[in-house]
């Protein structure tokens, strides 16, 4: 059998008798032209090794190894195993499935145990309750993929890309752009899924900068940021006062009377690594 054998998603979710659960932030992608679009979209997949999180039905799963990739799909809801499992049958030696949560697994140890050098790519409709917490993680962590196209909810796609002196910029957009060029690159209504959310989604691709900010930084960037933007509404020599406050602004080369949401990242950078003794 092969991936082009297997029944409709729709079909299969019956079969199995499977619902979306809403704890765990499910909402399945069943038309395969979208999931098609999504693959595409993270780049020229042939031969490349990707890392998939929650797959569920495996709507873009298939989408993924029929653009060639080799995929290791992360999924913690053990009632989608035996369907992904007549995946794995048909994905010629090419799709790996681990029962895990991606919150909690060490990505390199769990490629290695599987025989597969770290991915090049991260592609996958990630649950909502999870997605922000998750792009953190491989933001800031050891990781480091050439390309990430990830689906979250479109306010959360919004933050990531917003721009300094937008309601949306924050703290996510700051540590996403820091480390990578970050472009929404696909709208999905709330109809496109079933069960269909409450919101609509949005596609985000991510391309890491060629020059990333080193380990140091990076932690430092994450203290100033949820001190400058816990307290949003005040001028930096206030909301960072603990960090430094005005001396720190002013060595920075930023003025102490600026709020958060007006401050470029390479702002933040510069205020990340004083706070790091980078200088």
């Amino acid at each position: 059998m092969s991936i082009a054998d297997l029944p409709p998603l729709r079909e299969s979710l019956e079969a199995h008798g499977l619902l979306a659960r809403k704890a765990l932030g499910q909402n399945f992608l069943l038309d395969l032209n979208l999931t098609r679009k999504i693959a595409r979209l993270a780049g020229p997949l042939d031969g490349t090794v990707t890392l998939e999180v929650g797959p569920g039905p495996g709507g873009l799963t298939r989408a993924l190894l029929e653009a060639g990739a080799t995929v290791l799909a992360v999924e913690k809801d053990a009632r989608f195993l035996p369907l992904l499992a007549e995946l794995t049958e048909a994905a010629d030696g090419r799709l790996f499935v681990a029962q895990a949560d991606a919150l909690d697994i060490d990505e390199a140890a769990l490629f290695a145990a599987h025989g597969l050098p770290p991915p090049r790519r991260i592609v996958a409709n990630l649950p909502y309750n999870v997605g922000t917490p998750l792009l953190i993680k491989w933001l800031t962590g050891p990781l480091r993929p050439e390309l990430m196209a990830l689906m979250f909810q479109r306010e959360v796609a919004l933050r990531i890309t917003a721009r300094p002196g937008t309601a949306a910029f924050g703290r996510l957009s700051v540590i996403a752009q820091a480390v990578c060029t970050a472009g929404m690159v696909m709208d999905l209504p709330a109809r496109a899924f079933t069960p269909p959310p409450k919101v609509d989604s949005a596609v985000v691709r991510l391309t890491p900068r060629t020059e990333r900010p080193d380990d140091p930084t990076l932690a430092a960037l994450e203290r100033v940021t949820a001190a400058a933007f816990g307290q949003r509404r005040k001028m930096l020599r206030s909301s960072l006062k603990a960090l430094g406050g005005e001396a720190l602004c002013l060595q920075a080369g930023l003025d102490p009377d600026r709020r958060a949401e007006t401050v470029p990242v390479e702002g933040f950078l510069a205020l990340a690594r004083l706070v790091s003794g980078g200088g």
